[in-house]
């Protein structure tokens, strides 16, 4: 008796799917709302960033070649090189 009472529970609670999802406006398939992208804009940004590259590696490359490049070594602190060990 108390299984069929559960069963008829979930028959009507399965109908509700079904007509929810009939009933429903869009049919539960959502839209997808993207653009098409502007590949001609897309690659004229890309060509300004490589441009911007290269006149960054261009400063690089002059400093190494000037030979006025400086390195300095700093030894760590005592008291950092205690709390890594």
């Amino acid at each position: 008796m108390k299984s069929e009472k559960i069963l008829g529970v979930i028959v009507v609670l399965q109908v509700l799917t079904l007509v929810g999802q009939w009933v429903s406006t869009n049919g539960g398939n959502a839209q997808a709302g993207a653009q098409v992208p502007d590949a001609g804009s897309q690659r004229n940004q890309m060509i300004d960033q490589l441009k911007s590259t290269n006149d960054k590696l261009d400063k690089l490359v002059t400093i190494l070649e000037d030979g006025k490049l400086q390195v300095h070594v700093i030894s760590p602190d005592d008291s950092k090189s205690g709390a890594r060990k």
